[in-house]
């Protein structure tokens, strides 16, 4: 080959060559494809999607709608305005690169998912009809700087999920949100605009009164006390519609609480883009097109005065209607006008009020099935499962078969099952007595509350059946590796001091969420060891949340079995058990503190093959927590040497506090907890690295903790849930 040749050559193929460079480094991660994937088959595979595939597919490479990337890691999912439905799956944590999305202006459904994008910097889920409240797993969106979920179907209260978080901008407008704001919404130190028109809080807004903020709207909630006379120097304040009153010890206050504003006051509208609003083509003109029918009405009013003197009243009525209309008018536009920026169009109906301007959302649909004749007509089906049939269920289990049975629990055996959808599931199948109308009314009300639990580190209630006499229950799979048979299994080798952490970090936060985030406070009434399941990355999963007080409705078999297997869960049961005017969130923390000290001593709670005086952990172990020779003897020698006495020692503490039994008053709430925890899990961190050892690298799951079965072999990955 001449040079001559040899050139052209190369000059022929650096062009095959730079696209085949291109085509690599354009591929997608191939666990990114699956949660788009994922997304895809969760919104029903709309067509509007152009480029989605169900199957393989290159999102960055083939240039999906909506999906932006770089190299090969998806950075941003936009796709508003697609009038779309569904859910946005389960997956979404896998996301670790994507930093913006924006799903708003759809037809979106459900909950939140409680595993969002760990990096994202902004989200945007505005103009849906996206029900329950946020998510727990908010806390853990340490970039997040941009959050918008206003006018959607959220309700309930806000649990404790802003500490520590850096967002700027945050709506949370036109929802049906209810209670005291959270403490944890005084550390938002960055927040400059926030919107929270439109709902149901109740209390203080003490915990907003240091923060920077340029835009705050609170209006039409039931807020009351004390006005904070910081709120004086925030530019653009909305709060009208509450039952707020001035201290008279306050410096002269010069906003006008009981009044609607007039024209004159809105000289101080947001001159950047802050107004959702005036962002949707048409609405401007239908603004301006407003000023033009007051300046024609001027000019009708003049010529009926020139030259129809005798209809001056009548026309003097109609300017007058006219501008009450436009007053009400400018009102709404105000209140709407501070709202965060909503990039997108729609077409959408609004009704006016004589407050605000209203979306119009269609109605939530839930499928249901028949209902046995016995129920109440007034009886609620939980809103937020599946109601299934006995025959999908029955097929799902191969007719509750034993190949598919998973455990045997005290309140009826529990059994795999894969759903219509593919989707698998723990179906439990309580046995019922012969329940009276106020029993299953009881009942339903238990379903309606654990229908609602959505937290990372709670197995989620899927749906449900009551049909023919059958009480099922259709959960999360999870996996059937508990945190007992990770412990206690000889099967399995012991697992890490820092996976231990992890574990009772997850487990804490799962019992802060149940304590805080409802009223009155849900008591799991049963947390031990073989109610925690662990899943594919270990992060520990609370089981039967809610379900406790079903237990005198069962039927007599299961109540023996349920006496029997509680003779085994003996150390976790607190000492004023069964008195009156016990706490159950007292005795959670008990049992709590109980399960630390499984976690560090590698002990059963109650063991009866050990001495008399050592069956019962607690009672064994109480008099040597403060001893440091005594503590160093009871770590389980499969962690021993792994972490300092030191910690060690003020993991002792953390144990003493939750296990007291005289004075149970004095057992910290959880949250102190899970704080107390945090703190231990960074100082351990810093040791861990000042000795010269990577956290992470130094141990590892994948090299602490394997099982000689196989079948429960699981991915080396640590979950982005944990600490």
């Amino acid at each position: 080959m001449t040079g001559k040749q040899r050139s052209g050559f190369y000059l022929g193929a650096f062009p095959l060559l730079v696209v085949l460079f291109a085509q690599s480094e354009a591929y997608t991660d191939p666990l990114e494809v699956e949660v788009l994937q994922d997304v895809f088959k969760a919104l029903n595979c709309p067509q509007r999607l152009k480029g989605w595939k169900l199957n393989s597919g290159d999102p960055c490479g083939e240039s999906w709608m909506g999906v932006s990337c770089s190299g090969s890691s998806i950075v941003e999912l936009r796709i508003p305005g697609l009038r779309i439905s569904g859910s946005l799956g389960s997956q979404l944590h896998h996301l670790h690169n994507l930093k913006i999305m924006d799903v708003s202006f759809n037809f979106l459904q459900g909950e939140i998912p409680y595993g969002l994008p760990p990096n994202a910097t902004h989200i945007d889920m505005a103009y849906n009809n996206l029900s329950q409240s946020i998510p727990y797993s908010l806390a853990l969106l340490t970039s997040l700087q941009y959050l918008n979920l206003s006018h959607n179907s959220l309700s309930g209260p806000l649990g404790n999920v802003f500490s520590g978080l850096q967002i700027r901008e945050m709506d949370l407008a036109f929802n049906n949100l209810t209670g005291d704001l959270p403490s944890s919404f005084g550390s938002l130190m960055n927040l400059t605009s926030l919107y929270l028109q439109n709902n149901r809080f109740t209390g203080s807004v003490i915990y907003l009164a240091d923060l920077p903020l340029i835009d705050l709207n609170i209006e039409d909630n039931q807020f009351s006390g004390i006005f904070p006379s910081h709120f004086q120097t925030i530019p653009h304040l909305q709060i009208w519609g509450n039952n707020f009153h001035i201290d008279p010890n306050y410096k002269p206050w010069r906003f006008p609480l009981d009044i609607i504003p007039m024209m004159q006051n809105a000289s101080g509208l947001p001159t950047t883009q802050s107004s959702a609003i005036k962002h949707f083509p048409g609405q401007e003109k239908h603004w301006n097109h407003k000023k033009r029918m007051g300046a024609g009405s001027v000019v009708l009013l003049v010529g009926g005065m020139a030259f129809l003197g005798t209809f001056m009243a009548v026309f003097a009525i109609r300017c007058s209607h006219q501008r009450a209309r436009n007053l009400t008018s400018h009102r709404s536009n105000f209140s709407s006008a501070h709202s965060l920026p909503v990039r997108t169009t729609r077409d959408y109906q609004v009704e006016d009020s004589p407050q605000i301007m209203r979306v119009r959302h269609p109605p939530i649909r839930i499928e249901r099935t028949s209902r046995r004749k016995s129920f109440s007509e007034t009886c609620q089906v939980p809103a937020y499962g599946k109601q299934f049939s006995v025959a999908e269920l029955q097929l799902a289990t191969n007719n509750f078969s034993e190949e598919n049975l998973l455990a045997e629990g005290p309140l009826g055996s529990v059994y795999r099952a894969k759903l219509p959808d593919g989707q698998f599931s723990a179906v439990k199948n309580i046995p019922m007595a012969s329940l009276s109308l106020h029993e299953e009314e009881q009942f339903m009300e238990v379903l309606q509350t654990a229908s609602k639990l959505r937290h990372p580190n709670i197995v989620a209630l899927l749906g449900f059946c009551i049909e023919n006499g059958k009480h099922l229950l259709a959960y999360e799979y999870v996996g059937h590796l508990s945190l007992y048979k990770a412990m206690h299994d000889e099967g399995y080798k012991p697992l890490s001091w820092s996976l231990r952490l992890q574990i009772a970090i997850g487990v804490a936060r799962a019992l802060e969420y149940l304590h805080s985030s409802f009223s009155p406070p849900i008591a799991h009434r049963d947390l031990k060891a073989e109610n925690i399941l662990l899943d594919e990355e270990l992060t520990p999963r609370i089981a039967d949340c809610g379900l406790a007080s079903l237990r005198p409705l069962t039927s007599n078999s299961v109540k023996q079995r349920a006496s029997e297997i509680a003779i085994h869960n003996t150390g976790y049961i607190a000492p004023e058990h069964g008195q009156p005017g016990s706490s159950g969130t007292k005795s959670d923390v008990y049992a709590f503190g109980v399960l630390l000290l499984e976690l560090l001593t590698g002990r059963k709670p109650f063991d009866s093959s050990r001495p008399r005086d050592e069956q019962l952990l607690v009672k064994w172990a109480s008099c040597r927590l403060h001893d440091r020779r005594s503590l160093e003897k009871m770590i389980d020698p499969g962690i021993a040497g792994t972490f300092s006495l030191g910690i060690a020692s003020q993991f002792a503490d953390i144990v003493s506090l939750c296990t007291q039994q005289a004075e149970k008053e004095f057992r910290p709430p959880v949250s102190e907890i899970v704080k107390a925890l945090t703190d231990l899990m960074q100082k351990q961190r810093k040791e861990a690295s000042s000795v010269g050892a990577d956290w992470t690298e130094a141990d590892p799951f994948s090299k602490s903790f394997r099982t000689t079965r196989t079948r429960f072999m699981v991915s080396p990955t640590v979950s982005y849930l944990s600490d």
